[in-house]
């Protein structure tokens, strides 16, 4: 178990403490690459950063300025590539391409882009890259989309981090009654 004191002063896992001591190197390994390069890295582990909001709001501010946006009319959309991560070649052109993410009672369809029900047994599903980018409020694509929720751990609530839109060939409904979540670390 991870220690108390450790926990105190952490990121939210509930991992127990061979795989967090594992997650952590990795965590560490992430931060110390981009250290070197000092510049946007062409894909971010979002599960491995301590503050998944402080980037994302990163990637806002760097949006707003460059065109000259007010950052309160401003929201992250997501766009879900076919990519995987040892697909991304280079930086994104606009936003940030982000990995981590893993739909709970659901599945991403690959060939169709959209939201699926979860083949049978498979409680989790790794989902491709995900482009995070900024755009103004009026702008914001909400037509065939559910507003999924992303959060760090499977413990959800005070762990929420952001709404991400997801396509989806069904209702949104359809998948707020069934708890449909992205989770960033799952054990």
């Amino acid at each position: 178990r991870v220690p108390s004191s450790w926990e105190a002063l952490a990121y939210p896992s509930n991992r127990p403490l061979g795989l967090w001591f594992a997650n952590f190197l990795d965590r560490y390994r992430q931060l110390s690459d981009w250290t070197i390069e000092l510049g946007l890295p062409k894909l971010t582990w979002l599960s491995g950063l301590f503050n998944p909001q402080s980037f994302l709001t990163a990637v806002m501010q760097t949006s707003a300025r460059r065109n000259d946006w007010p950052l309160d009319k401003m929201v992250v959309q997501t766009d879900v590539t076919k990519k995987y991560p040892e697909e991304i070649a280079s930086v994104s052109k606009d936003g940030a391409y982000v990995s981590g993410f893993t739909l709970e009672g659901a599945r991403w369809d690959d060939k169709g882009g959209t939201m699926e029900d979860s083949l049978h047994k498979e409680l989790f599903a790794k989902m491709p890259v995900v482009q995070v980018k900024a755009v103004t409020v009026d702008k914001a694509e909400q037509k065939d989309t559910y507003p999924c929720p992303v959060y760090r751990t499977q413990d959800r609530g005070p762990t929420f981090i952001f709404t991400a839109g997801l396509k989806t060939k069904s209702q949104p409904a359809k998948w707020t009654m069934a708890g449909v979540a992205v989770v960033l670390d799952v054990v």
